[in-house]
C-alpha cells in the first residue's frame, strides 16, 4: 500500500525535470543534414555538384539562408558533363531569396582555363551570374600572377577585374631592336678624356 501511495505522488510531482523553453524558432534550423554529395541540374542538363560535411537550412530566419559551417566543394559541370571549374571554401552562406552566395575562410577556385584564384571572402550572385570580392585576391595562371582587391567576374571566371593591382606576365616584344644612332656615338666618344 505504502509503494503504491508513493507512486501515485511520484507521477503528480510538478517539479518535473523538462528541456528548456525555445523562445526564438528562428535560431533553430528547420533541417539539418550530414555528409551531403547532390547534383543540380538546370534544364534537365547536370550543372553542379555540390559536397558538404553539414548543411543546415534555416527557413526561419529573416533573410532565409543554407548554411555550410564545414565548408563547401562546388563543381560545375559543362553540357557533355565535363568538370569546367570548381569551388571550394570554409564556410558558406546561401541566401536563396536573394540568389546570392557567400564564401569566407579559405576560398579556392579553379576555372575551365586552369587559373587558380585565392581570397578569403567571395561573393556568387546567380541572378546576375557575377563573382565578386572586395577582399585581397590572388590569381595564378599558367603564364602570369595577379594579386589586389575589388574583383569582379563573369561566372566562370574567365573575364575578370581586379583593382589595386600588382602581378607578373610575360609581355612579347614585336618591335625591332633599334639600331644604334651614329651621331649618338660620335658625340658620347667626344666627351670622354
Amino acid at each position: 500500500m505504502a509503494a503504491a501511495m508513493l507512486m501515485l505522488f511520484s507521477c503528480n510531482d510538478p517539479s518535473e525535470k523538462t528541456g528548456p523553453h525555445i523562445e526564438g524558432r528562428d535560431s533553430l534550423p528547420t533541417l539539418r543534414t550530414l555528409g551531403v554529395s547532390t547534383l543540380v541540374s538546370d534544364s534537365g542538363v547536370i550543372r553542379y555538384k555540390i559536397i558538404a560535411e553539414e548543411w543546415f537550412i534555416y527557413d526561419k530566419k529573416d533573410p532565409q539562408y543554407w548554411a555550410f559551417p564545414k565548408g563547401l566543394f562546388i563543381e560545375t559541370f559543362n553540357r557533355t558533363f565535363q568538370a569546367e571549374a570548381f569551388i571550394s571554401c570554409d564556410t558558406a552562406y546561401h541566401f536563396y531569396s536573394h540568389s546570392l552566395w557567400e564564401l569566407r575562410g579559405r576560398v579556392l577556385a579553379k576555372n575551365i582555363k586552369g587559373e587558380t584564384f585565392k581570397t578569403t571572402l567571395l561573393y556568387w550572385d546567380t541572378r546576375a551570374h557575377r563573382l565578386y570580392s572586395p577582399a585581397y585576391m590572388e590569381i595564378d595562371g599558367e603564364t602570369q600572377k595577379l594579386s589586389g582587391y575589388d574583383f569582379s567576374s563573369n561566372e566562370q571566371m574567365t573575364e575578370y577585374i581586379i583593382h589595386s593591382s600588382k602581378g607578373e606576365f610575360p609581355l612579347e616584344d614585336n618591335s625591332p631592336t633599334p639600331e644604334p644612332d651614329p651621331a649618338m656615338m660620335a658625340d658620347s666618344t667626344r666627351n670622354q678624356p
